[in-house]
């Protein structure tokens, strides 16, 4: 009896879903608990979801949390828990592809647009090197440096090394702070500075270095430090 109601909200809410169109009058639970039908399909994911809410605060809080908190929560094993985690990297690569890739990075507005979808939901710093050709066309474009962007994590000779393997003649970097503002820290702008010496060695300019919030990029050239 209790399967066979399950069975009935599920249809439900996939009905309502499929009559709206949209997920725009979900609530944040309600919007889980559809998603968790596909990675849940013989439990009720109602307290799922609702647990999930009331530990980690909102939908993109969840889809922010690393596996190994996720599968903590009673009904979420480690397969539904990677579900979710592949939700919000998937949405980054939707978002990604938005982009023209034939856009021509030189103006700060086109490098924002280029560079804030490669950091959309992502927890942790991480450099993005973008290495272009002489008409600050996109030539290649990597991730680099997981973790806190600072002197001591950055390998200038690997930023160097890739502006040579992919025969660049502009380099832009970019890098996040999850937790923090749009401004750079004496970190940043030091090992920024020492990152521009070593490219002008092998003929390389840095156009910029743009940090990266959730709805806010502060560029250093804009800025003076540059």
């Amino acid at each position: 009896m209790a399967q066979h109601c399950h069975q009935g909200h599920r249809e439900r809410l996939k009905e309502r879903f499929l009559q709206e169109g949209t997920l725009d009058h979900f609530t944040d639970h309600q919007v889980l608990e559809l998603l968790l039908f596909y990675a849940v399909p013989r439990a009720d994911t109602n307290p799922i979801a609702h647990e999930l809410i009331e530990q980690f605060g909102s939908f993109a809080s969840v889809l922010e949390k690393p596996v190994e908190e996720l599968e903590k929560i009673p009904g979420l094993g480690k397969s539904s828990a990677i579900f979710l985690k592949l939700i919000l990297d998937s949405a980054r690569r939707y978002c990604e592809e938005q982009v023209d890739p034939a856009l021509i990075l030189n103006t700060a507005d086109k490098m924002v647009r280029f560079l804030k979808p490669k950091f959309v939901g992502r927890t942790k710093e991480v450099l993005c090197c973008v290495c272009m050709d002489n008409s600050c066309r996109v030539v290649s474009c990597d991730m680099m440096f997981e973790g806190t962007v600072n002197a001591a994590s950055i390998s200038t000779r690997a930023i160097v090394e890739a502006a040579i393997r992919h025969n660049s003649s502009n380099v832009l970097l970019a890098h996040n702070h999850p937790q923090g503002l749009a401004l750079p820290s004496n970190e940043d702008i030091v090992t920024t500075q020492d990152i521009k010496k070593a490219l002008a060695a092998v003929e390389v300019t840095l156009v910029d270095h743009i940090i990266v919030v959730r709805d806010d990029c502060v560029s250093l050239l804009e800025s003076g430090y540059l």
